[in-house]
């Protein structure tokens, strides 16, 4: 399920970077741009009444001047206008309107966007009528007013904003396909690998434009099952990225992890894990994606008998976040292991979905809880009743227990390495809640 994406757009010192702060909470940043030309440029992940969506913060747009770092920032916020599907457009009550916010507006209407008009920085909600008048001329209807600083009626906003969202993209559950978003750093053999699928004894069903500028979606058959091979442009450090469409492009490619059943996530064998590459992978296994990594190009390294078995290893020390996920050595080329990635693929897939009867799961729990006493603190010892598999994609599981706040890390750590040991789960993040029982 693909989220939608908000775009948050105005002149300068409007509070659009405090809005954006208000909207995502806590949550991290995805990306950041770069110092200076883009720092005010930020891409981050909110969530109201059940609707997740993504936000785009913009540095301010200033018109008609010959600045070079201001007319980057104008081309940056255009962007961010093209990539949504909603705009916030922010304006401030206490300077009232400007003819900035007048050039903005006709720089929006050329988007054919969908506009909410935000007034920030407002300190007297009784007058809104008398405060919001003067912008109806912007022609965006009525202004939601608010104050981003203070929280105020940022709820209301949020409201008018998941009303105004188009409805997620949700694939069709008739259709058998498996979509597998493939990512990495530049160059690292991406479509090498969906050229490789494409000929040699495999079928063509489809060549189509993926939802995305940068994606290309190419639907192949093997062993009559389809699968969907989402190849992205490679994720670069931020660092790296010194056009504009190039970071935009990182932001697409996320998107189109949150469309996919799985990730194949592939690793340059000479060049070996990066922090980029943990930062992508952090960032599918936060979205409870099945994943596959897939170190290419091992038909150009040196090896000996221990060769592999010490790669893996590294591997697992560089992403301990994911020691549950399979690790397989291919080289996109010349097309080695290829038909062993695809039926981990598949297998991972098959995982995400596998769901375990209440009975034998408690069954499990409890010769688990025997073998290794739960932890306790200040006399008080974690009493674990009973649990229960409540979703799938990923599995996702309820543990009704007597103090949530006695469950330490470690031991849930344990229970999750034996819920793996008995039932499998390969290639998937498992989601624990704890619910207090008297």
């Amino acid at each position: 399920m693909a989220k939608s994406t908000v775009a948050i757009v105005g002149r300068p010192n409007v509070g659009k970077s405090t809005l954006f702060n208000r909207l995502v909470g806590g949550r991290r940043a995805i990306v950041e741009g770069e110092p200076n030309v883009t720092r005010d440029r930020i891409y981050g992940e909110t969530e109201w009444l059940g609707t997740k969506f993504n936000v785009i913060d913009t540095g301010g747009i200033v018109m008609h001047d010959n600045d070079k770092i201001k007319n980057q920032i104008k081309y940056q916020a255009e962007l961010a206008m093209e990539e949504a599907d909603l705009i916030l457009f922010v304006v401030d009550s206490r300077t009232g309107m400007t003819g900035v916010d007048e050039d903005i507006a006709q720089l929006l209407y050329r988007t054919n966007k969908e506009v909410i008009l935000v007034v920030n920085k407002v300190e007297d909600f009784s007058n809104q009528e008398e405060i919001g008048w003067e912008f109806y001329s912007l022609g965006f209807g009525d202004p939601v007013l608010i104050s981003a600083e203070h929280g105020k009626n940022t709820g209301e906003l949020m409201e008018e904003v998941t009303a105004k969202l188009p409805e997620s993209e949700v694939e069709d559950s008739d259709n058998d396909q498996i979509n597998i978003a493939v990512i990495g750093k530049p160059n690292v053999g991406k479509s090498s690998l969906v050229n490789h699928l494409i000929g040699k004894e495999r079928v063509i069903v489809s060549d189509m434009p993926g939802t995305t500028r940068d994606a290309v979606d190419t639907l192949i058959e093997w062993k009559d099952i389809q699968f969907n091979f989402i190849d992205t442009a490679g994720l670069r450090r931020k660092s790296k990225v010194k056009e504009d469409v190039e970071y935009y492009s990182n932001l697409r490619a996320l998107r189109s992890v949150d469309r996919a059943d799985a990730v194949l996530m592939m690793i340059d064998a000479q060049e070996g894990v990066t922090d980029q590459d943990k930062k992508i992978a952090g960032y599918a296994h936060d979205e409870g994606k099945a994943m596959v990594i897939a170190i290419n190009k091992w038909d150009l390294m040196e090896k000996d008998s221990k060769t592999m078995e010490r790669y893996t290893d590294e591997v697992y020390y560089q992403l301990k976040f994911l020691n549950y996920v399979p690790v397989t050595y291919i080289s996109a080329l010349t097309g080695e292991r290829i038909d062993e990635l695809l039926s981990l693929l598949e297998f991972v897939v098959d995982q995400s979905n596998l769901r375990v009867k209440t009975g034998i799961l408690n069954e499990v729990i409890s010769e688990a809880v025997q073998l290794r006493e739960p932890p306790s603190r200040k006399g008080k010892r974690l009493k674990i009743y009973y649990g229960s598999q409540v979703g799938v994609k990923p599995p996702t599981f309820v543990f009704f227990v007597n103090d949530p706040n006695l469950m330490h890390f470690a031991y849930q750590r344990y229970l999750e390495n034996v819920l793996r040991e008995a039932f499998g789960y390969v290639g998937n993040p498992m989601n624990f809640k704890l619910k207090q029982r008297n």
